[in-house]
């Protein structure tokens, strides 16, 4: 097992201790410091490995490069139609003005069509991959959770025996030393009937 993941199980268990240290509330649910589950999370996150993180930036940019390829299409657009409106005075010009800018125009909008296909085509390989990733993390917590529940077990069990072991000890001892104390006892007894007799 690697130290990263020996790290993310960590901060797994110390999510699951905030839970379960939270003011329990009706059903299922609890009260938590939110300070302390953000604090968790983003040392969990940092652990994450850099596909993941690249995927959640990219899903966070996602509507950032759709707005930058629309500002883009649009500034196009602006810059064709002021130059245009430039060129008023010659109608011919004018004409091929247009028609360069209906033909930018559509090329714009196919431009960022394409764009964001591809963002979100990427976005949705990277989706998949951090799924695939988070899904071998929770595979492997749930191992590691029936390692550890094996092995208390097991100690459990070997506990059961040495204190089981202790009480036939002490049962032992007890018989032992209750047969001493009868046995002593009765040498007692016959030891004072015949000094009774002597005299």
């Amino acid at each position: 097992m690697s130290s990263q993941q020996d790290v993310i199980y960590g901060l797994m268990n110390e999510l699951e201790d905030a839970l379960e240290k939270g003011l329990p509330l009706l059903g299922n649910f609890a009260i938590v410091k939110k300070d302390t589950v953000s604090d968790i999370l983003d040392r969990l996150y940092s652990q994450l490995p850099d596909e993941v993180k690249e995927a959640r930036s990219l899903l966070r940019r996602k509507d950032e490069l759709q707005y930058e390829a629309q500002q883009k299409a649009e500034k196009i657009i602006s810059d064709a139609q002021s130059e245009a409106n430039r060129l008023l005075s010659e109608s011919d010009l004018l004409r091929a003005v247009q028609r360069e800018a209906e033909k930018i125009k559509e090329q714009v909008i196919n431009d960022c069509e394409e764009i964001k296909r591809k963002a979100l085509e990427e976005a949705d390989v990277l989706r998949q991959q951090a799924q695939e990733e988070a899904n071998r993390i929770k595979d492997g917590a749930s191992v590691y959770a029936e390692q550890v529940l094996a092995n208390l077990e097991q100690n459990l069990g070997q506990m059961q025996e040495i204190v089981k072991n202790g009480q036939v000890h002490l049962e032992r001892r007890r018989m032992e030393a209750d047969e001493q104390i009868n046995g002593t006892y009765v040498n007692q007894r016959q030891e004072f009937v015949q000094d009774f007799r002597m005299q």
